[in-house]
C-alpha cells in the first residue's frame, strides 16, 4: 500500500491538454494546472484567445502552448493532440472543458432548434469523445493518465429549457463512466466535474445582476461559484491524490443541487 504521505497533488512534468481554455473556467484551469507544475496545451476554437492565455503563462515562467482546436471537428482535434504530443513529448492529462449552447434557441423538446441541438451535441458530447479517443493511445504509451470531463448540474435535474444542453451533459457523464470502466486496467482514470452556476464573464453578461443575486441567495453557501472553484477540483482529480477515484461525478455547486430552493435566474 502506498504511504499517503508520499502522494502529492503536484503535477510536475506532466503534460495536460485543456479544451475550451481561452477564457472562463478553461483558462482558470490551465493556469491552475501550470501552477501545479504541469506543461499545458491551451486549446480553444478561438485560437487567438488560446495563444494569449498561453503567452501569459509562458511569461510567468510556465510551459504552455496555445492551439486552435474546434472539438466538434475530428481533424482539428487530431491536429491539436498531435501538436501537443510533438511539442511536449506525450500527453498525461486531459480536461474537456469546451462547451456551447444558445439560450435563445435551446428550448423545450417541442421548440428546440434542431441546428442548435446538433451543434450542442457535437461540441459537448461528440467533442469529448473525439478528444478521449485521440489521447487514449498516448496515455497508454505513457503507462496511464487521468481524464476529467466537465459536466453540469443540468445532467441530473429537470429543466424547462436547455434540453440539448442537459442531454449533452448527461452524455458526457456516460462517456466518463465508459472510459473509467473500459480503460482503468490501462492505468487511465476518468472522472467528471459538475459545476453549478459559475460566475464567468459569459455568465455575468447573460444573467442580470438581480438574477445573480437571487442565485447566490438560493445557494446553501450564499455565494456563486468561481472559475477557480472548478479549476481546483479538476487539479485534484487529475493528481495522484485522487488515484483511487475513478468513474465519479464530483459536484462543485455549493450544495445547490440538493437544495429545495433550486430555481432559475432572470
Amino acid at each position: 500500500m502506498t504511504d499517503a504521505t508520499d502522494v502529492s497533488d503536484r503535477l510536475d512534468g506532466r503534460v495536460a491538454i485543456v479544451s475550451g481554455s481561452g477564457r472562463g473556467i478553461g483558462s482558470a484551469t490551465a493556469r491552475h494546472l501550470c501552477r501545479l507544475g504541469a506543461r499545458v496545451a491551451v486549446t480553444d476554437r478561438d485560437g487567438d484567445a488560446a495563444r494569449a492565455v498561453a503567452a501569459e503563462l509562458v511569461d510567468a515562467g510556465h510551459q504552455a502552448l496555445g492551439l486552435t482546436c474546434d472539438v466538434s471537428d475530428g481533424a482539428s482535434v487530431a491536429e491539436a493532440v498531435d501538436a501537443t504530443a510533438r511539442h511536449f513529448g506525450g500527453i498525461d492529462l486531459l480536461d474537456h472543458n469546451a462547451a456551447w449552447t444558445d439560450f435563445r434557441t435551446d428550448l423545450g423538446a417541442e421548440d428546440v432548434d434542431l441546428a442548435t441541438w446538433d451543434k450542442v451535441l457535437a461540441t459537448n458530447a461528440t467533442g469529448g469523445l473525439l478528444l478521449v479517443r485521440s489521447v487514449l493511445p498516448l496515455m497508454r504509451a505513457r503507462g496511464g493518465g487521468s481524464i476529467v470531463l466537465i459536466s453540469s448540474g443540468s445532467a441530473s435535474i429537470g429543466e424547462h429549457r436547455r434540453v440539448a444542453y442537459g442531454v449533452s451533459k448527461a452524455a458526457v457523464e456516460q462517456l466518463m463512466r465508459h472510459v473509467a470502466t473500459r480503460y482503468g486496467r490501462d492505468g487511465i482514470r476518468c472522472n467528471a466535474v459538475a459545476p453549478g452556476f459559475i460566475l464567468t464573464d459569459t455568465a455575468a453578461r447573460g444573467v442580470s445582476e438581480t438574477g445573480r443575486a437571487r442565485l447566490a441567495e438560493q445557494n446553501p453557501l450564499g455565494r456563486l461559484g468561481t472559475p477557480e472553484d472548478i479549476a481546483h477540483a479538476v487539479g485534484f482529480l487529475l493528481s495522484d491524490r485522487a488515484s483511487f477515484i475513478n468513474g465519479q461525478v464530483l459536484r462543485v455547486d455549493g450544495g445547490l443541487i440538493v437544495s429545495p430552493r433550486l430555481a432559475g435566474a432572470d
